[in-house]
């Protein structure tokens, strides 16, 4: 800060490194700059920085310029005639304006700078020559992504498991003290087996996965690992005009949608951002796994038992998960070129160091910061949300409850894209939280009045069988759960973050269009060659 003050007070007088570009680019700003010198009010000093402001295009940079000097540059100067000729060159303009930043700082850090520990350097470079590779990047990352899933579905069951039993107990303590003050009938089954139950099954099933991924993820991060996957995606969202970085917030979203949208403060560009918040919920967060799980083991793998079913159940999701990759690809590139056209941000990362993880800080990190964050929010949607599931399930016309109206007017509907009018209804009513959306189709397939738990999968395979499900249903029930609206918690938190109404309703549609576009599509394609 001295050394600011005394250039500031012109005691030191700078000599600055020109940076040099490739020599298309030098003509350029060559070119401009004898057009910015006949504005008297434009300093010396800036005119090389303005030319290439100008070349860059940012509009809103150039309207700032513009107002400082009471100028009109936009106007006077044929910048899309230059940025014509950009496009045409084999490179990005802005990959080769920090490149040759990078280029001239690394020189001038070689000539200056000396290292004592010159092995930890080199040890890093080799593993990065691995995991960033072209050939082994990709398979290493979805190795990753794909232990973390399985470790957390098939971790996540025994405490589910305990929750559900000290819950479950409880409830009867609750519904034996109603009984003992006499409580009427209606009240008790709205309060403990609408709103109680609901509540405490959305708790037994999201916290044991969110305690186990949230701790995992941060411990990548920690690592130093979560750079090399942005640096990884990085040239599949560059085409789509987005950035790396996009792909950090969509690995937060497994964990959960809201998280990932919040970590989306990492994307410094504004149009960026909101595009990776709109693409967020894309992917599956572990609200949907258990779901996902369900219907890839009985239906795929079949009659496969134990490990082998696991890993084939784990194979499947991770396709669902990689069509809900390739969707957010597809959207994000489709973004970039309508409602929120611009060119990608240099997205220049220097990876960090490899280093060993402070566990006590990923516990602190992953559970106060994400998981009880989180699970606070699902909670206050959840509690209104069992009072309206279970009033809908009790309350009824001519003897049929509303839930059924509901699906028998959705039913067709419902058929084209290969599902029934319950399992659209249970997605609407799932909208809560997504852990609530099986038990809400057991719940009507058996005539139920609350939330039903079966824990056994082959009994659950059975009810689905015996209310018509089929391969194709399976299929089209994974899709939909990857393809559709972002939970309640998801859509306050989106909310939140852009602060805007329409934005929200943006991001609930476009994944629910693009659900419903391939679901028809398998359903066509289906039924032509089955």
């Amino acid at each position: 800060m001295d050394t600011v003050l005394k250039v500031c007070k012109k005691e030191i007088i700078p000599k600055p490194k020109l940076i040099t570009y490739p020599t298309f680019i030098e003509e350029y700003i060559k070119e401009l700059e004898e057009i910015l010198k006949t504005y008297n009010s434009i300093p010396k000093y800036l005119l090389r920085w303005i030319a290439l402001k100008i070349i860059d295009g940012e509009e809103k940079i150039l309207r700032a310029i513009e107002n400082s000097f009471n100028i009109s540059i936009i106007d006077n100067v044929n910048i899309n005639a230059i940025n014509l000729k950009l496009k045409n060159s084999p490179e990005n303009f802005k990959d080769i304006i920090v490149g040759s930043i990078m280029k001239k700082a690394e020189n001038i850090c070689k000539s200056v700078c000396t290292y004592e520990n010159t092995n930890y350097s080199g040890r890093d470079r080799k593993i990065d020559k691995i995991l960033t590779s072209k050939i082994f990047g990709f398979p290493i990352m979805i190795l990753f992504l794909g232990i973390i899933f399985w470790i957390t579905i098939v971790g996540a069951n025994y405490p589910s498991e305990l929750l559900f039993s000290m819950f479950s107990s409880l409830q009867e303590k609750l519904l034996a003290f109603a009984n003992f003050i006499n409580l009427p009938t209606w009240i008790t089954d709205m309060l403990i087996n609408g709103i109680y139950h609901t509540l405490t099954w959305i708790i037994s099933v999201m916290l044991p996965p969110m305690a186990i991924f949230f701790p995992l993820f941060t411990f990548l991060e920690d690592l130093g690992y979560l750079p090399r996957i942005a640096f990884n995606m990085d040239g599949f969202f560059k085409k789509c005009s987005c950035t790396g970085k996009q792909m950090i917030t969509m690995c937060m979203g497994f964990g959960c949608n809201a998280a990932g949208v919040t970590g989306c403060r990492i994307i410094n560009s504004p149009r960026e951002k909101l595009i990776a918040i709109l693409t967020n919920s894309f992917v599956p967060c572990n609200g949907r796994f258990p779901f996902l799980i369900t219907i890839a083991t009985v239906f795929i793998a079949g009659t496969m038992q134990g490990f082998g079913a696991s890993i084939v159940s784990t194979l499947a999701v991770i396709f669902v998960i990689l069509i809900g990759i390739f969707f957010a690809l597809l959207v994000s590139k489709i973004l970039s070129k309508t409602i929120l056209k611009g060119m990608p941000s240099s997205f220049v990362l220097e990876l960090p160091p490899y280093r060993k993880p402070q566990f006590g800080k990923i516990l602190i990190r992953s559970i106060f910061d994400r998981t009880l964050f989180v699970l606070g929010r699902a909670i206050s949607v959840a509690a209104p949300a069992g009072l309206v599931i279970w009033l809908f399930a009790n309350i009824g016309i001519n003897g049929e409850s509303l839930l059924a109206i509901i699906a028998n007017f959705l039913d067709p509907f419902a058929n084209l894209l290969g599902l029934d009018g319950y399992i659209l209804t249970a997605f609407i009513f799932g909208i809560p939280a997504n852990e609530i959306v099986l038990p809400i189709i057991l719940m009507c397939y058996l005539g139920g009045t609350s939330l039903v738990n079966i824990e056994d999968t082959y009994s659950i395979g059975q009810i689905l069988i015996q209310n018509g499900w089929t391969i194709l249903t399976a299929i089209n029930v994974m899709i939909f759960t990857c393809l559709h609206f972002p939970c309640a918690t998801t859509l306050l938190t989106i909310k939140k973050e852009t602060g805007s109404l329409k934005w929200t309703f943006i991001s609930f549609i476009l994944p629910t269009v693009c659900g419903i576009i391939l679901c028809m599509l398998t359903t066509f394609v289906y039924n032509i060659f089955v």
